[in-house]
């Protein structure tokens, strides 16, 4: 008997990995300044790269469509992350080992499902080889086939399903048994491509030039997995199926619909772990901090430093409604008592997080949280470089340039100066100056933090000083003190486009490119126009050129082979 050809798609997914990476080295950042406005005077839509899902998504998509809580993405092999996150389509290629993992997970998976999806096939239960067996797995692969591919099966795609199921009937341990052969189904379905992969082919006809719009059940998917992180509900394929997602009203309802859901919160939570590091924040216990210096230190702390960012900025964006200004200013944050005590504030007596008001003069936003404080800091004591370079890099886009033939060593623990003293060589040395004259200054301004993140006002018996300076951006000038660089941090629209440019490449999963001016502009404007609202930019990112349209894809290229599922 021929091999099922269901189970030759891994194959095939090795191959369409070559696809997703095939648009070469990202660019590096140009420094995220305020850009003159393009003149946009047609539809420009950038690359449309084929796009794999993360194992967040792959247990998301899993559990929706047949409610499987296994998670098993877990165990996948970690995607290789660009740009400071992990779902950057020309990072995200298929390995033999994922493959295999793929495979082995649809096995699971599908003998989980079976029992329950038999119940919606009965004929088959009593005569699986049967003419009405035939009709309700037909009917059943439809059904499910559309939600897995998110997108209605042809009829040779639901023939060829259907005979898989025969196949597996022979397979079976007992005779007529449909089990054998409705897991194969599944399993195919779960190994497909358009499975894994959202293949965008556009509608045919062009709205100019080579650019089409997507189909309704493309932007569908791109809604879901923007804002969801996971596969479309029932309203998102109603919609598709009367065609109501071509206009950019008809889009934008369904955005605004979709942020009030529990789940988008879920998918912004994602975005901010990934673009803070908050992700990270674990592996701290690998190196831990030096108990002679740190003796309060203990690993319980880390989930709580990450619970802390996480649910300010939840509360901020979805409670308060907040601009990204006021992410950087609040002289709140969330704790619950053990954290609360960590702090040495008044906070809640039980294990929920509450809002707890801070000293205004010590804190202010989440740039001077514990957590992402301890994060960019050694075990032995804070480090100007590392928070210094998170500003630089994560709030402001810019990547300072590593200085050549330099490999960076930290001056020794010197328990009679301060932090600051002791990085006073980076000033001195002129191998060092170039580029530490962009991190140190504003690294500095968070030195009234320990390691810990906790406040100081005196280190090793001397004073602190957190004077820093602001250079090569839009708010230059001196500061004093983490809570003005956050203040002058919420007023930079070198900030606000980051903010901007960062979510541009997490939802889209891609690097912004020159043909995106128009997209950004599109979505900066809307920003702009909201006060600098953050769910008013997601909003804005369902409405470019970059969401709702793409490029034609030639016949017979590699889009196309990938479409068809074919190694």
């Amino acid at each position: 008997m021929a091999e099922p050809r269901a189970l030759r798609w891994p194959i095939g997914l090795l191959l369409l990995a070559s696809c997703s990476g095939q648009f070469g080295d990202l660019p590096a950042d140009d420094g995220g300044g305020e850009a003159t406005a393009p003149l946009c005077t047609t539809v420009e839509p950038g690359e449309s790269p084929l796009r794999r899902m993360t194992r967040v998504e792959y247990d998301n998509t899993v559990f929706d469509l047949l409610g499987d809580d296994s998670r098993p993405a877990r165990g996948f092999v970690p995607e290789e992350e660009s740009l400071g996150f992990n779902n950057q389509a020309a990072a995200l290629v298929v390995s033999p080992l994922l493959a295999e993992q793929y495979m082995t997970a649809a096995e699971g998976v599908a003998e989980r499902a079976t029992g329950k999806l038999l119940g919606e096939a009965p004929a088959c239960r009593e005569a699986a080889a049967g003419a009405a067996c035939r009709g309700e797995i037909a009917a059943l692969v439809a059904s499910l086939g559309k939600r897995a591919f998110r997108r209605p099966l042809a009829d040779d795609e639901v023939a060829e399903l259907v005979e898989l199921f025969q196949r597996g009937i022979a397979l079976g341990e007992a005779p007529d048994d449909a089990s054998t052969g409705l897991a194969l189904v599944v399993q195919a379905m779960l190994q497909s491509p358009h499975f894994l992969y959202r293949v965008e082919l556009g509608m045919p006809d062009p709205v100019e030039g080579d650019v089409v719009p997507l189909s309704s059940y493309e932007i569908a998917s791109r809604l879901s997995y923007l804002l969801w992180g996971t596969m479309p509900d029932d309203a998102l394929f109603a919609a598709a199926d009367r065609g109501e997602l071509g206009t950019a009203a008809e889009i934008e309802a369904q955005a605004r619909r979709m942020l009030e859901s529990p789940r988008a919160r879920e998918a912004v939570k994602n975005f901010h772990r990934q673009w803070l590091g908050l992700a990270d924040i674990d592996e701290i216990a690998a190196g831990g901090k030096d108990p002679a210096l740190y003796p309060e230190y203990r690993d319980e702390l880390l989930p709580l430093f990450q619970a802390e960012t996480e649910a300010f900025l939840d509360h901020a964006i979805f409670e308060e409604d907040a601009s990204v200004g006021a992410l950087f200013t609040a002289p709140y944050s969330m704790m619950n008592r053990e954290l609360a005590e960590f702090y040495g504030v008044e906070g809640p007596r039980g294990e929920a997080f509450e809002r707890v008001a801070l000293d205004p003069s010590q804190r202010a936003g989440f740039v001077t949280h514990a957590g992402l404080l301890a994060l960019y800091a050694k075990p032995d004591r804070s480090s100007p470089v590392h928070r210094g370079r998170f500003v630089r890099q994560s709030l402001l886009c810019q990547i300072p340039p590593p200085p050549p033939d330099v490999v960076p060593e930290p001056p020794m623990v010197d328990p009679t100066k301060t932090t600051r003293e002791q990085f006073s060589q980076h000033v001195s040395d002129a191998g060092c100056r170039s580029c530490h004259a962009l991190l140190d200054p504003i690294g500095f301004g968070f030195e009234h933090y320990d390691a810990l993140g906790r406040w100081r006002a005196t280190e090793n018996g001397l004073p602190v000083d957190a004077s820093g300076e602001l250079t090569q951006t839009d708010i230059d000038g001196p500061f004093d003190g983490a809570v003005e660089l956050a203040h002058r941090l919420a007023e930079s629209e070198q900030v606000r486009a980051c903010v901007v440019k960062q979510w541009f490449r997490f939802g889209y999963g891609r690097a912004e490119q020159s043909e995106d001016a128009c997209s950004l502009s599109q979505a900066t404007q809307a920003f702009e126009a909201s006060g600098h609202n953050i769910k008013a930019l997601l909003v804005a990112l369902t409405q470019t050129d970059a969401f709702r349209y793409r490029r034609m894809i030639a016949a017979g290229g590699a889009d196309g082979a990938a479409a068809e599922g074919e190694p």
